[in-house]
């Protein structure tokens, strides 16, 4: 039966075995029941029935009297004629039977089975198919002079269902009509809740929708109305990091960061949601899925954008490169116009003094990088950064304490980008402010490399204080609630990776503390 025919026929044939199956368990608990009855009213019958006889005096003095036993078989055929037993036996104590309706069972011994008579007490039994009741019979002095045995044939399995045709048809006409009513209605009702479908549309809808989720490139994830994941294909499996058996388990109950909790569940709303999960920039989208009034649950796409924001990141890096190179262009014109025009002036005291403090200024921010920062990416970095800071009119400065020696390959590369990110977003902070500054602070301690970047600017607004990490939004883009920039993100999710950290706190303006531990044991300077 299995996906032929309609729904109402595959529900009829189920329903049909279903009741014959019903019928089978009823006829054979009624014949077992019938079977018992006929053995309890049956016995107690066959019992008074020997008992009557072997109560007669007429039994008792034939079988006292060897000689004169010819009145026994007049005694026992009117006992079975009046009764309607099958037969009633009696046999003298060695249980030689004396008198039997079976001509050939005279003078054979008589079966006793599991009979209690041989101790003197009655007995009501099952014996070679029969139902039989042994009742001894006793003379005046308790003596066992003779055995009687009622008995009566036991019916068959099936006897007693043919002794009452009539219910039994009766009984199967009205499971027949219960199980037709029944599964039409049942088929109706089911086809209204499945839109008419028959079970192999079903199933081919079924078969497409995996095909169709599974094919596709972008990560689909359902949810129902308690936010709990009802259906999920491998590529939102593998960007979420989620484990094989996350089908029917509530967002609550996974191991997520609270952003991407947030647009699962519908509390953060919006188009293209940025969130970062196990190294990867996503964007989600949550649409609401209703049918008529009533909402259903919800279905959320993501599209892995970590080759497109790195790509971005290295643009933005080249433009900052740029910017840098402009920068320095623009310093060196200025100072090549003010070189030209004191020797115009013929001011060569002046032009070489002048020359002399450029070089000395220059030097002194070189020579101070140098000397504190071993780690050649990061002091290229910062000294790059003075560049672009001193063309925004701001200060950049590093502290006296700070220390860095040659780390490995990896710590180098999470650092430029914890540096960089911290310092632009520290220059974005300060940018038309007068007097502006940025401090950075970079030494060795515990195990870790602690960067720590002050700027005199306006500070962080505490409503905010943690979603620019939360969120993967800069300062800026929390302020306008755009989602450019992922550079603070960046420079946590770095950290973290590491096992470190990055805080922020105001003091005086905005204070940015990262700490990233070391991977392995970094290379020694030789001094």
């Amino acid at each position: 039966m299995g996906g032929k025919g309609s729904l109402a026929r595959q529900l009829l044939g189920w329903h049909l075995s279903l009741v014959f199956a019903l019928l089978g368990c009823v006829t054979v608990y009624s014949v077992i029941q019938s079977n018992h009855d006929f053995v309890t009213n049956e016995g107690r019958d066959l019992l008074s029935v020997a008992e009557n006889v072997a109560a007669v005096p007429g039994v008792r003095e034939s079988l006292s009297d060897p000689v004169n036993r010819d009145p026994l078989p007049s005694f026992a055929e009117s006992a079975r004629s009046l009764s309607g037993a099958d037969f009633v036996i009696i046999a003298d104590p060695d249980r030689v039977v004396l008198t039997s309706p079976d001509p050939a069972q005279l003078r054979t011994r008589l079966p006793l089975g599991d009979s209690t008579v041989p101790q003197g007490r009655s007995w009501v039994g099952e014996v070679d198919g029969s139902l039989v009741a042994h009742v001894p019979v006793l003379d005046d002095r308790g003596q066992m002079i003779g055995i009687v045995a009622a008995g009566k044939a036991t019916p068959g399995f099936l006897e007693g269902l043919t002794n009452r045709p009539g219910d039994a048809l009766a009984l199967l006409g009205i499971a027949l009509v219960l199980g037709v009513t029944g599964s039409l209605l049942l088929a109706w009702r089911v086809k209204r809740q499945t839109l008419g479908l028959e079970p192999r549309e079903i199933t081919g809808l079924v078969e497409h929708r995996e095909a169709l989720l599974h094919g596709i490139k972008e990560g689909v994830v359902a949810l129902d109305q308690q936010h709990r994941i009802t259906l999920v294909n491998k590529q939102a499996r593998e960007l979420l990091a989620l484990p094989d058996d996350c089908v029917g388990t509530a967002v609550a109950d996974l191991d997520v960061g609270g952003r991407l909790r947030d647009v699962l569940t519908g509390q953060s709303s919006g188009d293209d949601q940025i969130v970062l999960r196990a190294g990867r920039v996503l964007v989600l989208n949550r649409m609401p899925v209703y049918r008529g009034s009533r909402r259903l649950g919800a279905v959320v796409t993501l599209r892995d954008r970590t080759e497109l924001t790195t790509l971005r990141e290295e643009l933005a890096a080249a433009s900052r490169t740029t910017d840098t190179l402009r920068a320095q262009a623009h310093e060196f014109s200025n100072r090549m116009h003010t070189i030209a025009g004191l020797i115009e002036l013929g001011e060569y005291d002046e032009a070489r003094n002048y020359v002399n403090l450029v070089n000395r200024v220059h030097g002194q921010w070189h020579d101070t990088v140098s000397a504190r920062v071993q780690d050649t990416a990061v002091a290229a970095l910062l000294i790059a950064k003075a560049s672009l800071a001193a063309e925004q009119g701001v200060g950049l400065r590093l502290t006296e304490d700070s220390h860095l020696s040659e780390v490995d390959e990896s710590l180098s590369t999470d650092l430029v980008t914890v540096v960089g990110n911290l310092v632009d977003n520290a220059l974005d902070a300060v940018r038309g402010a007068p007097e502006a500054w940025i401090e950075i602070d970079v030494r060795e301690r515990d195990g870790a490399v602690s960067v720590v970047v002050r700027d005199s600017g306006p500070g962080v607004a505490p409503e905010i204080a943690t979603e620019v990490f939360t969120h993967g939004f800069t300062t800026k883009a929390a302020e306008h609630g755009d989602s450019r920039g992922l550079g603070l993100a960046l420079t946590r999710q770095a950290c973290r990776r590491r096992g470190g950290r990055v805080e922020l706190r105001n003091d005086g303006g905005a204070v940015f503390t990262a700490v990233l531990p070391y991977g392995r044991t970094p290379k020694k300077v030789s001094p």
